[in-house]
């Protein structure tokens, strides 16, 4: 399995060129894959890091998640261009990133490398923050409401 604790994945880390994504992933759609295998290309190992349950709940209401975090973990794992999956439980990613001090923060493109939340700390132990992936044409919500209506 893919799936890995922080503790689990710093060793496996070591002397590697790091990319880590993060997100919700709550229903995965054809514009989290091409992220993800945008976020692959910049190095050796893909990590992705996955909002827990609670966190999701905190983030997005009352009905989320749809697909529990075990659920989320093994479909983002079931990727090939993804390595490793971690899940994490505050409202952001910082404490995975302070952590595991990947090379490369990879971000779609709902952000601007100057608008992620997390760039100061990325760039402070010498990594880099990438947009990449699809322009934001694909969110969610709107496939929630789509199926709701139909």
């Amino acid at each position: 399995m893919k799936l890995k604790t922080v503790e689990e994945l710093f060793p496996l880390l070591a002397g590697k060129n790091v990319v880590m994504a993060n997100g919700c992933f709550d229903l995965l759609h054809v514009g989290h894959v091409r992220y993800l295998q945008a976020a692959r290309a910049l190095g050796d190992i893909l990590v992705v890091a996955i909002n827990s349950d609670h966190s999701v709940r905190k983030l997005k209401g009352r009905g989320r998640p749809i697909f529990n975090e075990k659920e989320r973990a093994l479909l983002i794992g079931s990727l090939a261009c993804v390595d490793y999956v971690v899940i994490f439980n505050e409202l952001n990613v910082s404490k995975v990133l302070r952590t595991l001090k990947p090379s490369v923060h990879a971000k779609g493109t709902d952000y601007t490398e100057a608008s992620v939340p997390e760039g100061a700390i990325v760039r402070a132990y010498g990594g880099a923050v990438k947009i990449v992936g699809d322009p934001k044409n694909h969110a969610t919500r709107d496939m929630i409401r789509q199926i709701a209506q139909s």
